[in-house]
């Protein structure tokens, strides 16, 4: 097997109260717990435990990995020292992309995330959502704007695999993904055009904080962008994977896409030419129905869900195949494709039972399953 690039994920975890399923605004003694027992000593490798922008949020991060096998204990580990951190002050941690019941966010006290709030309004005030982001290894600034400007048209099939957000503040939105509609709130979300080059890339951010509307780079909130902190590039479409062995699958896909790009843009192909309307309402559609009807695939046609997703799996399969690993990946989409996202788990519980505090309980259980 070959090692190929080192891949990494954060994930974004609700606390919530093991009784009632609220959230729970609990985050700095979960933390307080976690920092005490010394458990972070690993932090300076890209592995970590933090906050977010709301109390009732804990971010985990893995280690740079260069096989699957190394990545998904590497996420089923964080997984379990969020569920001890949050224990620890009196909650358990969710993958959910949004909360199912009704919740009031509390901004976690940090002044960059006050001056957000006081900034940006309601649109931060009540961002309670929790997303997945896949960090890939690039070479160059120039290698990571190229695969920015290849991988565009698959996004949104990776928000469709993920969705994994149909609730918010009590009801059933209608949507697989609210998250991505609470998201694009943010005035630098969403597709952007493409760059050409990482000096554009460069001047285009400079731009956009330059107006206001932005309070610095780490509010690049762009579905993929050039990480501020890491030689990669950051996938940020997802929402927040029920399941661990679907977030491996968002990263192996993640990955693929990646050496794709790279690969044609060094054989000097370029970017496809689909209009940036079309990319961002394939996003809607994607975040509108997941993978219960069409998607629009990266020319912007519709198209059934299951053959957009395999068109995907065709498009990265040499990636997959070189570093042997196309089996696994088959076998993952495959799966999610039989039993549906998160969204459809969510809904098939609050179907059978009528109860949200039963989807809250039945998630909680989900995030640390084997």
């Amino acid at each position: 097997m070959g090692q190929g690039r080192s891949v990494g994920v954060e994930e974004e975890l609700l606390l919530v109260d093991p009784d009632s399923g609220r959230a729970l605004a609990v985050s700095g003694a979960a933390l307080e717990f976690h920092n005490g027992a010394g458990e972070d000593g690993d932090a300076d490798e890209g592995a970590s435990l933090g906050a977010e922008l709301t109390l009732q949020q804990l971010e985990t991060g893995t280690h740079p990995c260069t096989s699957l096998d190394e990545l998904a204990a590497e996420i089923r580990r964080w997984r379990q020292t969020a569920a001890a951190a949050a224990r620890a002050a009196g909650a358990e941690v969710a993958a959910l992309a949004t909360s199912p019941l009704p919740v009031e966010p509390s901004i976690t006290p940090k002044p960059r995330y006050r001056r957000m709030a006081d900034e940006f309004g309601p649109t931060a005030q009540e961002q309670l959502t929790c997303g997945c982001h896949v960090h890939v290894q690039v070479d160059s600034d120039e290698e990571a704007v190229a695969v920015l400007d290849r991988i565009r048209g698959w996004l949104p099939t990776l928000l469709a695999l993920s969705a994994n957000s149909p609730f918010w503040q009590g009801t059933d939105t209608g949507y697989a993904s609210f998250r991505s509609q609470v998201w694009t709130r943010w005035p630098s979300a969403g597709t952007p055009a493409t760059f050409g080059s990482a000096e554009e890339y460069q001047r285009t951010v400079q731009a956009m904080i330059d107006t206001g509307g932005m309070l610095d780079e780490g509010m690049v909130y762009f579905d993929a962008r050039v990480s501020r902190k890491y030689p990669t590039v950051e996938i940020r479409v997802p929402d927040m994977c029920l399941l661990a062995e679907d977030t491996l699958l968002l990263a192996a896909l993640g990955r693929a896409l990646v050496d794709t790009a790279a690969a044609q843009w060094r054989a000097g192909d370029p970017p496809d030419a689909t209009r940036i309307e079309l990319l961002r309402l394939a996003a809607w559609r994607a975040g509108r129905s997941g993978l219960e009807t069409d998607l629009v695939d990266p020319a912007g046609r519709p198209a059934p869900a299951g053959q957009v997703a395999d068109a995907l799996l065709d498009h990265v399969r040499p990636a997959l195949e070189r570093t042997g690993e196309l089996a696994r990946v088959e076998h993952l989409l495959a799966t999610v494709l039989e039993r549906g996202n998160g969204a459809q788990a969510q809904r098939k519980v609050y179907a059978n039972s009528g109860r949200l505090d039963d989807v809250v309980r039945y998630a909680t259980e989900q995030t640390l399953a084997d």
